[in-house]
């Protein structure tokens, strides 16, 4: 397995992204007598099953819909979340800007519902490894689902840790021994020293953070420990286009901040950055600075636990839907 799209008609199991008459998507996991209520009518799942990707079925009220495997990036904005996710611009930036390519060790953290990680595990291939580690375990049952759900089995390359990564890395990881470290988490400075004896010279390391303070910080604190090369830091926006016949035009709405990239990457042992020459500022940080970091402060809103477990039996009914699709995928090649 690869995480590649499974291709063949559909079976149960499958998640399936349906477009309406007006452009309004829909995804749903097909069941044996299972049906899609709508004010335009009843769409049976048992219409879909067996008709191959790209089909167009209609529901009783005779209204037309496009049956679709979802991609990636909509699998990750349909998915049931626990955390909330790493977009999939910021996915894409991740991937290219901190270079992950097929047979990298690479180590995440925290994994959230799992969006970036099945990103990551695409892009390391079955002939690499990931290790993500998270706080909560809560996170990481919705997010192990997710994974599962989408590649209809857990990769054997990925590997999920409990712990704060400050004390979990260096117990499970050899120093030297990873090519790229992801850091999504609030004060991704607290595991910076672990991250730089992990990581192989000229490994990179990329946070991703929601503030400018953050940013600030993190900044500082990579320039301050003289074994990271200057920190580099970008933001993506994106803005659809209205295109029909020469009325050509920008969107009304455009996917704006969502959070900042920084990325450096280690110098060998013994190395001294070239001086970067830049206007002096006020680099100092008090206790008192802290509380800007905060989550309330940030805007990280705390999910209650009834939620969250709503979001785990969600996560786990679509991995069970596509436990049994691969069965069936498996039977069929066999």
């Amino acid at each position: 397995m690869t995480g590649a799209t499974p291709r063949g008609p559909f079976r149960y199991g499958d998640r399936v992204q349906l477009t309406g008459p007006k452009g309004k998507l829909q995804t749903i996991t097909l069941r044996e007598g299972g049906e899609l209520h709508t004010h335009l009518g009843v769409l049976r799942h048992d219409e879909i099953e067996g008709r191959p990707d790209g089909s167009v079925v209609r529901n009783s009220g005779d209204h037309e819909f496009l049956a679709l495997r979802p991609l990636l990036r909509d699998f990750v904005m349909s998915m049931p979340r626990g955390a909330a996710i790493v977009y999939p611009k910021d996915a894409a930036q991740i991937v290219q800007q901190a270079d992950i390519f097929p047979g990298a060790v690479v180590v995440e953290a925290g994994v959230g519902s799992g969006a970036l990680s099945m990103s990551l595990l695409r892009a390391v291939g079955s002939s690499g490894r990931l290790m993500s580690f998270e706080r909560r375990m809560e996170f990481a049952e919705v997010a192990q689902a997710n994974v599962e759900t989408f590649f209809g089995e857990l990769p054997e390359w990925w590997s999920l840790h409990e712990g704060d990564l400050a004390e979990a890395l260096p117990r499970d990881v050899e120093d030297g021994a990873v090519d790229r470290v992801v850091l999504d988490m609030l004060a991704p400075w607290e595991v910076l020293p672990a991250v730089s004896d992990a990581l192989a010279p000229g490994g990179v390391v990329l946070c991703y953070v929601a503030t400018a303070t953050q940013l600030s910080r993190i900044a500082e604190f990579l320039r301050g420990m003289g074994s990271f090369t200057e920190p580099e830091a970008t933001e993506t926006m994106v803005r659809g286009w209205h295109v029909d016949g020469l009325a050509v035009r920008p969107d009304h709405r455009m996917v704006g901040h969502t959070g900042f990239l920084i990325t450096a990457r280690k110098l060998a042992p013994g190395s001294i950055p070239p001086e970067v020459r830049r206007r002096a500022s006020k680099r100092s940080y008090g206790d008192e600075d802290q509380e800007i970091w905060t989550p309330g402060a940030v805007g990280d809103r705390e999910i209650t636990d009834k939620n969250l477990r709503k979001r785990i039996r969600e996560a786990e009914r679509a991995a069970d839907g596509a436990r049994h699709a691969a069965a069936l995928r498996a039977r069929d090649d066999a």
